[in-house]
């Protein structure tokens, strides 16, 4: 078992084909072993250079609405009238802090999704 930082492109594509040839590795054996500590790698690799940043929070509201199958009607009931809703999906009026507060705690839609990025 040679293990190196992956430090490129490269380093990164030849570790992910050793992973995927250890999947079936059991664990406390030393491919089990070799395959936890590459996975730390890859990991950080991908933390690294494919940072993921939260939705926006207009879309988490409607991710949310589309998994539960709720239309804006039901919406209502969580933000205030017909009127702010669509306000709010139409990005014409911000979140307020407690609408975010509501749509956590009963879409639990998470914080860091409602909040969103500052530009």
């Amino acid at each position: 078992m040679t293990i190196a930082p992956i430090k490129s492109k490269r380093d990164y594509v030849r570790t992910l084909r050793r992973v995927e040839e250890l999947m079936d590795a059991k664990p406390g054996t030393k491919e089990g072993d070799e395959l936890d500590v590459l996975a730390t790698l890859v990991e950080a690799y991908e933390a690294k250079h494919y940072t993921i940043c939260p939705p926006d929070p207009i879309e988490a509201i409607k991710f949310r609405m589309d998994q539960l199958g709720m239309t804006r009607k039901e919406l209502e009931a969580v933000l205030g009238g017909r009127g702010r809703v669509s306000e709010i999906l139409t990005r014409k009026r911000s979140l307020s802090l407690e609408m975010i507060r509501r749509l956590h705690r009963k879409l639990r839609i998470p914080l860091e999704s409602l909040i969103g990025t500052a530009a």
